[in-house]
């Protein structure tokens, strides 16, 4: 009873701190075997993780089907969330969409240097060192599985951790600790219901009816995770999306009605981020890039995925406006990603001047990925103008 007592104190404390720190929300969860590791088996399996290889590696897999690999001394899991801002920015002509978590700092930045604090905190509480390992979306743990059964909240159709008082607008963070706390009782309701809405407002349906979505598909993995070309077929969907997306976010209800514009100020500190004014970012720098994105998640993306992601959303917006500024990035860029995309871009605005650019960019490219784009967005445009535009010119042969 006595050691009850003692778990209790030093959990309120840790609770305490916790708030402090800035994470709103926190549970304890046993390090038990995840209930759904066969669901992400199976979509690994069905290849829906795409490009990122780190989720398939072995060793990882080995760990997050058994977090004492990870720690063997490991007797809880403490679970936290820090809440952002809701997305609440429109479409806007000429300008591009950011996901609300992007708007400031970097969060794996700003958590993680806050979990070492708590970890810190918890080891003076004790008077010894504490075995430990906290992640924040950098380890081999099945963050919303644990969220879930630390009593935060159930995993949503849109497959977010979905909070029943504040929605799902949250940064996850796990610690590991070689200490026994009283675990909280697990999340069992699923309250999304017979609601379909995300699923219905996903611009390129990659949610999936099994709480699950393919990543191959997702716009935030398409504008982050992807490091080439996006596919063709998806570049319209993606709108005016120019890193992450929060679609399905925006229509949940609980979000609706819970979701605030008062999330930790740190994730949205950064106003001229939120929506970028699509011409302009295209003269971006490497130099202008990095001090721009300085301590932001879109660093992440780097500067050619970045301005890939920028192009597509100009292509989208049938802005003819924005044909002198594709048709230099197409000439002059050093990226062949950023230069194919662009060549995509105009083929999606069309006109004389989009087709006298990618005539022009024919003859004096040399990339293979790149004279493919050009060649595909010149066959994209109407016949009768690329008639009376290729006439009496020379190069259309390396289409041929």
């Amino acid at each position: 009873m006595a050691e009850r007592r003692e778990s209790k104190t030093l959990r309120d404390a840790i609770e305490a701190e916790v708030r402090r720190l800035g994470f709103e929300l926190f549970g304890v969860a046993a390090p038990d075997p995840p209930a759904h590791f066969s669901v992400y088996e199976a979509w690994l399996a069905a290849g829906r993780h795409g490009e990122m290889g780190y989720l398939a590696d072995e060793r990882a897999r080995q760990r997050r089907a058994d977090l004492l690999q990870i720690l063997p001394e490991c007797k809880s899991i403490l679970v936290l969330g820090a809440r952002y801002s809701a997305s609440n920015v429109r479409r806007k002509h000429g300008y591009g969409r950011v996901a609300s978590y992007a708007w400031g700092d970097d969060y794996h930045d700003v958590l993680l240097e806050r979990l070492k604090r708590l970890v810190e905190y918890i080891e003076a509480q004790v008077g010894a060192p504490v075995k430990n390992r906290y992640y924040t979306d950098t380890g081999p743990v099945l963050e919303r599985e644990l969220a879930q059964r630390a009593g935060l909240g159930w995993i949503g159709k849109n497959t977010c951790l979905i909070h029943p008082r504040m929605g799902s607008y949250f940064l996850l963070a796990e610690i590991l600790l070689g200490i026994e706390l009283q675990p909280d009782a697990p999340f069992v309701e699923d309250r999304c219901g017979s609601c379909t809405r995300c699923l219905d407002a996903c611009p390129t349906a990659c949610i999936l009816p099994d709480r699950t979505l393919d990543a191959r598909r997702c716009i935030s993995y398409l504008t982050i995770e992807l490091k080439g070309a996006i596919p063709v077929e998806l570049r319209p969907q993606m709108e005016d999306w120019v890193f992450g997306c929060d679609v399905c976010q925006q229509v949940c209800p609980w979000n609706q009605r819970f979701g605030t514009s008062h999330g930790d100020p740190v994730f949205s500190s950064r106003p001229e981020v939120r929506q970028p004014h699509l011409i302009g970012e295209l003269s971006l720098t490497p130099e202008q890039f990095n001090r721009k994105f300085k301590g932001s998640p879109i660093r992440r993306a780097k500067r050619r995925g970045y301005l890939r992601n920028v192009t597509v959303a100009l292509g989208n917006s049938l802005d003819s406006q924005a044909v002198s500024s594709l048709a230099e990035t197409l000439r002059q860029d050093a990226e062949p990603l950023a230069r194919g995309h662009a060549a995509w871009a105009l083929g999606q605005l069309g006109g004389q001047a989009a087709l006298t650019a990618l005539q022009d960019a024919l003859d004096q490219e040399t990339d293979g990925s790149v004279l493919a784009e050009i060649c595909a967005a010149m066959e994209r445009l109407s016949a009768e103008v690329m008639t009376r535009s290729m006439d009496g010119q020379e190069g259309g042969g390396k289409c041929a």
